[in-house]
């Protein structure tokens, strides 16, 4: 068995009249991420983290934004694509841990869902998936509200 570690950051910027989604969840807000996708950042930076692990590019490289096929489209989606990228390459996901660098809204209340919907995406256990979030004590483009953004490490195994 060969064990891999990788990493995924995404940020994006938040803008009135967008939705937020965040861990294929849609949280209530006034603002959402600004993206050729759905925006979800915390998807998006796992994405990133698996495919790093399995030295397989980026999120970019499989899925680009320059793509009208993904203009919109649902990042659980992506994040499905790239489980069958990484088990093509005979590797599985054992355990992701997040954090969500956020000011606003509070999203404690969702980490629940969030936690289950990306266990059941990746077919991993509840207790293998870690979401955490802080903010910025107001500091930076995420402490002005101007944007999200996500950091995601996660652990793959061969088969």
């Amino acid at each position: 068995m060969s064990l891999r570690v990788g990493i995924g950051q995404d940020v994006h910027k938040l803008v009135t009249g967008r939705p937020l989604y965040l861990g294929g969840v849609l949280i209530p807000h006034h603002k959402g991420a600004e993206a050729h996708s759905d925006g979800d950042t915390l998807i998006h930076a796992l994405c990133d983290a698996l495919l790093g692990a399995a030295a397989l590019g980026d999120i970019g490289q499989h899925f680009p934004d320059t793509d009208p096929a993904y203009k919109g489209i649902d990042s659980k989606i992506l994040l499905s694509r790239t489980l069958s990228l990484i088990r093509a390459q005979n590797f599985e996901p054992v355990n992701i841990d997040v954090v969500i660098c956020l000011q606003t809204p509070k999203i404690a209340p969702f980490i629940p869902q969030m936690r289950a919907t990306l266990a059941q995406i990746l077919e991993i256990p509840l207790d293998a998936v870690s979401v955490k979030a802080t903010t910025t004590e107001s500091l930076g483009f995420v402490g002005r509200e101007e944007g999200v953004a996500v950091y995601v490490v996660c652990l793959i195994m061969t088969l």
